[in-house]
């Protein structure tokens, strides 16, 4: 056990057992069929409205138009058909995205890969924070715990142990349960809370301990999001007034001209043109289509209310490293004790010169302090300026054993490596903190005030200062120890001589280590347009708080002087915290817990808070922050699972630009949703007042079958695709009890149907009354109602900008509409067979001027209203 080599499955065996086995993972719950999808677009209201008035055409005889309203069915279906299968295969490939990611070793190589394409015989790599992705054996491992409660309901983490080499793992794996400590085994789902490890796969998908509870699972349905509510109270409302009004409609046909087959006919007429069927799919297409952009945009939504909630953030908490900067960490510094000065040295400005003999010693052991294959992007640093340094030298280790690792741990900040040589000798190496490495050298307060002096002087210039420690020679290990050892770090309970803490060593000071982690390009302007956007950033950092300050200074952050430390928080009471979280936006030396304490603080102060984060103690601030954001990159899944979003490249940029694509989304939904309440208010209107004047129907099903030709794809992909307002970011935050339909909203939206509706009652009522036939008169108005309807599609683009200067904006399924919607009155005005199952006749060029200026002057005063407003109100919409 001790040589094992770890070298894992080949690919090509990798994908045949994916093959043969599939992919690990449980029957998704929400995947629809095409027949389901079918099934579930006929129920609408609008289909069997439709298919009702075919059938009462029937009734009548009309062979044609009842074939037509049927085709006008099927060709809808077909569209809605279309869009839908697209959010199943978006809201599929979110679902594969969103599945917890698995660290495999394949062909002698660690990757990183989807959870789901484990296959048993794996080996995965475990760590702390990593959510295990399927049921396994340990093969090796080091202080590994983990928290089963999502399988046993206990409250503490197990420890794990390697498995022993007379035992059988595939008989462990079928004979042992979940829970208690010291066993083997690991099991799809739960939580490494400490440790690593290495084990072999045994089971995948619906054959792991999750798997056979997955049904149970599978009976949990998504809770209505507050938006969805909204719009099926407003749906319901209307519903209920549209059904009272069409059965006034029938009535009132019925008895004033005995003839209740035509009288049902124009109420299920009225019913198709109030009913607001389209609000719920513009609702459903809204959100799927913004959460794929968000994918684009490198950003994954796990929860779909986090897309009105966007726009209403106020504050941005973000970490340090990896956001703000590169994660990609380089040594810049050395310092170390010759005699009793210091000696500092700066290995940028000495790039090609050979490393001074005296510093070779502080590079060996903080090697020695670290993993030999590390993740830590300081740790990586130290094993690159060692192979560019002191590779021809004695003091790197490549042959040396590592015994035993103490964990970092929040009551000291810092680890240490026992090693054994080839000779059986222990060494021992620390690093960490400063003031942590000087805790386990003893230093006297003069000592410390001195090399807080060095720290100062090296976190001024923005470095990450690290310690290293050299501990005594401890002897030698006896061999039979060795070779009873299970594993390659194995944990020696055995030996009397590795002490229980890391304090029980005596250490050596070395000296210290200045890295350095540079500013993302893409951080400042995002800054800055924060601030323009009205929105606060505040970073959070384990640094030094003069490190936080340079960062600061480099990325435009203010206030400057301003800063909090780990160390303060824990001491200030409830009150002071919320005075001075007011004005400072730096705080330093911050452990993951305190993050909490931030965010409650901030949101005690009546502020909208994003918080990012990756560890697994980040998650209890991910969950209080009212939308926490995950790092995808270095993030543990925990972190993941906890958050909103997902930022799949670990850059502040894209929290920004998720921001901005938020409001932008909140905007078009508002848009689309004022456009299509005001377009029934015309329908509606010229389906009812005809009923009450006494004058012919002006709209029958099918016209109004053709206008939802129009508005379904307009009310959805048109207004969807709309690019952002100009001034989206130089406005304050949303106020998140802003809702969709505010009575700002409701009111432009009526004004604009009823200004449409007034202008088709004119037209109508002239031609009528002038002795122009119904067909005329009827001709006339439904051109006027299609050139209105596609006015109000081009004003509802923006409620700041006039249609011109909306003209220069690209939106290509715009052009489409408009062209599909001009193309198909042409060809109902012009061509016979089509006019005559319109009910038209033929209209001349003044006829077509008419409608055209008619349907301008319809929202004209929309026009005038935006630039009243941008001139002397400067209104933020």
């Amino acid at each position: 056990m001790q040589n094992r080599q770890f070298n894992g499955l080949s690919s090509q065996e990798a994908g045949d057992r994916l093959k043969q086995h599939g992919y690990n993972e449980l029957p998704s719950t929400q995947h629809r069929t095409f027949l389901r999808i079918a099934l579930d677009i006929i129920q609408e209201p609008i289909f069997l409205l439709l298919i009702a008035c075919g059938v009462i055409y029937l009734f009548l005889g009309d062979a044609q138009e009842a074939l037509i309203l049927l085709g006008f069915v099927f060709f809808i279906i077909g569209i809605n058909l279309y869009q839908e299968q697209k959010t199943e295969r978006s809201l599929e490939a979110l679902r594969d995205l969103s599945s917890p990611r698995a660290l495999v070793i394949r062909d002698g190589e660690r990757q990183r890969i989807a959870g789901r394409e484990v296959v048993q015989g794996d080996l995965i790599v475990v760590e702390e924070g990593d959510r295990v992705p399927a049921d396994a054996i340990l093969l090796w491992s080091t202080h590994l715990t983990i928290d089963e409660s999502l399988l046993t309901g206990e409250s503490v983490p197990v420890r794990k142990r390697t498995i022993q080499l007379e035992e059988d793992p595939e008989k462990l794996s079928a004979t042992l349960r979940p829970g208690g400590d010291d066993l083997p085994t690991v099991y799809s789902g739960t939580l490494a809370v400490q440790g690593q490890g290495i084990a072999q796969v045994q089971a995948t998908g619906i054959h792991t301990e999750m798997g056979k509870i997955g049904k149970a699972l599978q009976t949990v349905e998504p809770e209505d999001t507050v938006l969805q509510k909204e719009t099926r109270r407003i749906v319901g409302k209307l519903t209920m007034i549209a059904l009272a009004i069409c059965a006034a409609v029938v009535v009132i046909y019925g008895l004033t001209r005995a003839d209740w087959l035509h009288g049902f006919l124009a109420g299920l007429a009225l019913a198709m043109a109030i009913l607001p069927n389209e609000i719920p799919v513009v609702l459903a297409i809204f959100l799927a289509l913004g959460a794929w952009r968000f994918s684009q945009k490198q950003v994954l939504t796990r929860r779909i209310p986090v897309v009105e909630t966007l726009g209403s953030v106020t504050v941005l908490c973000v970490d340090k490293t990896g956001t703000l900067t590169l994660n990609q960490m380089a040594v810049k510094q050395l310092l170390v004790y010759s005699g009793s000065n210091a000696y500092l040295y700066d290995v940028t400005l000495h790039e090609r010169e050979p490393l001074p003999e005296v510093l070779h010693p502080l590079i060996e052991f903080g090697i020695l302090a670290s993993r030999k294959d590390p993740f830590d992007p300081m740790e990586k640093a130290l094993q690159q300026i060692g192979w560019d340094y002191l590779a021809k030298t004695e003091h790197l280790h490549s042959d040396w054993q590592l015994l035993r690792e103490y964990p970092l741990s929040t009551d000291l900040l810092a680890m240490s490596c026992v090693w054994e040589s080839l000779t059986g000798e222990l060494t021992v190496a620390a690093k960490g903190a400063p003031e942590a490495i000087a805790d386990l050298c003893h230093f006297s307060p003069i000592q410390q005030q001195e090399l807080a002096e060095q720290i100062q002087s090296m976190a001024r210039e923005g470095l990450r200062v690290l310690g290293v420690a050299q501990g005594r020679k401890i002897g030698t290990l006896p061999k039979t120890h060795a070779l009873e050892s299970s594993g390659p770090l194995a944990y020696l309970e055995s030996d009397d001589r590795l002490p229980v803490q890391q304090h029980d060593f005596e250490f050596e000071f070395v000296g210290l280590i200045g890295l350095e982690d540079p500013v993302r390009p893409t951080v400042a302007p995002a800054i800055s347009e924060c601030y323009g956007a009205g929105i606060r950033v505040v970073m959070i950092t384990g640094d030094y708080p003069v490190t936080a300050q340079n960062i600061a200074r480099q990325i435009g952050l203010r206030p400057l002087d301003k800063v909090i430390t780990g160390r303060e928080l824990e001491q200030m009471g409830e009150s002071e915290l919320r005075d001075r979280i007011q004005s400072t936006n730096i705080f330093a030396r911050v452990v993951p817990e305190q993050k909490l304490l931030i965010v409650n603080a901030l949101k005690r102060s009546g502020e909208i808070v994003a918080m990012t984060g990756d560890g697994v103690n980040d998650a209890p601030a991910l969950k209080s922050a009212h939308i926490g954001i995950a790092m995808g990159e270095r993030g543990t899944d925990v972190a993941r699972e906890s958050a909103d979003l997902v930022l799949l490249k670990d850059d502040f940029s894209s929290i920004v630009e998720s921001v901005k694509l938020g409001r932008r989304i909140f905007d078009n939904l508002k848009k689309g949703m004022a456009y299509t309440l005001a377009v029934h208010v015309p329908i509606a209107g010229m389906s009812l007042i005809p009923v009450m004047f006494g004058w012919p129907l002006v709209l029958l099903p099918i016209h109004i079958a053709f206008l939802h030709l129009i508005i379904d794809p307009a009310c959805t992909v048109v207004f969807e695709a709309e690019p952002a307002e100009s001034d989206i970011m130089r406005r304050p935050p949303r106020n998140p009890k802003e809702p969709l339909f505010s009575r700002r909203t409701l009111r432009l939206a009526l004004l604009q149907g009823t200004s449409v509706l007034v202008v088709l009652v004119i037209v109508f009522a002239i031609a009528y009354n002038n002795g122009n036939s119904e067909f005329d008169a009827r001709a006339l108005a439904f051109t006027t109602l299609i050139i209105s309807n596609l006015a109000m599609i081009l004003t509802n683009r923006s409620w700041s900008r006039t249609i011109p200067e909306m003209l220069q904006a690209p939106n290509q399924a715009l052009w489409w509409v408009i062209g599909g919607g001009l193309l198909f009155l042409g060809l109902v005005l012009y061509v016979p067979l089509l006019r005559h199952l319109f009910s038209f006749s033929f209209l001349h060029t003044d006829d077509l001027l008419v409608s055209l200026v008619s349907g301008v002057v319809s929202i004209f005063w929309f026009e005038g209203l935006k630039l009243w407003n941008r001139r002397h109100l400067n209104i933020q919409k």
